[in-house]
């Protein structure tokens, strides 16, 4: 099976946006393998383990409480109690590169040399990178080299709409993490006025007008939004996590088909030449 280095924020993901992709990819059978800018446990952010948190701008209680329990499971476990960092990880060791969500990543990830490169070095070895919700801004602002344009330059990708941001006068946002710890606090006594940018914009100048931003504020748990676009798959948000996973394990699926295709057609032709 697959090996899969899935990365995460150290500032507060979203829970279930790492826990949804985590648990999939490894009931398919894949190796997984966690990373953070600091090697500490990913830690969810508070509000995004109650199930009473009503999301004030769709008017909707989005943390089934399943959910939340099986994140607070995993972060008071030890499955990711000792991820490695970012800067010790080598994409040649790994099939795929997963980013996982939350508004963390926006301080973290998303302008992250260590993460461009293990980017930029997926996309030259030609394997699958993934990024949802948030950290999507990652590869907003990870650059091609030669040309100096984002690496999703020309490419449908998934946006957490602006219609569904924190953005108003009266938003004040805290990054409380739930299980933290003084060696992992994460950004204590950090607030901004909403969320940092709009995704949504900054996608749509990223991918440039042979691109598209595709910003669903119609996506729902049953209705996900979830976007393949070779070498990249795309989720919206929340409510989109377990699609997300989904589509990952899918199209690693395809790619072990057409490798064994391959092999199969390599080992046909030497038969023949002998």
């Amino acid at each position: 099976m697959a090996k899969v280095l899935i990365c995460a924020t150290n500032f507060g993901t979203w829970g279930e946006e790492l826990q949804a992709p985590w648990d999939i990819i490894k009931k398919a059978g894949h190796e997984v393998t966690l990373a953070t800018w600091f090697g500490k446990k990913p830690l969810p952010l508070a509000v995004s383990v109650d199930p009473n948190f009503f999301d004030p701008i769709i008017k909707f209680h989005v943390n089934p409480p399943e959910v939340c329990q099986r994140i607070k499971e995993l972060t008071d476990g030890s499955e990711w109690a000792h991820p490695i960092k970012f800067k010790d990880a080598k994409m040649s060791d790994y099939d795929a590169l997963v980013l996982t969500g939350g508004l963390g990543a926006m301080l973290d990830m998303c302008n992250n040399y260590n993460l461009h490169k293990l980017i930029l070095d997926a996309l030259e070895q030609k394997k699958l990178v993934g990024a949802l919700c948030y950290s999507v801004a990652t590869l907003v602002f990870c650059r091609n080299p030669k040309t100096k344009k984002s690496v999703i330059y020309g490419k449908k990708i998934a946006a957490h709409p602006a219609a569904w941001d924190f953005y108003g006068p009266d938003f004040d946002f805290t990054y409380d993490l739930y299980g933290a710890t003084p060696d992992n606090s994460g950004a204590v006594g950090l607030h901004t006025p909403g969320f940092l940018w709009p995704l949504e914009h900054i996608v749509r100048d990223a991918v440039g007008p042979k691109g598209k931003c595709i910003a669903d504020a119609k996506a729902t748990r049953t209705r996900p939004k979830v976007v393949f676009d070779w070498p990249f798959v795309t989720g919206t948000s929340v409510e989109s996590s377990i699609a997300y996973g989904e589509k990952i394990v899918e199209v690693l699926a395809k790619l072990e088909k057409q490798k064994s295709k391959q092999k199969v057609s390599k080992s046909t032709k030497k038969s023949k030449k002998k």
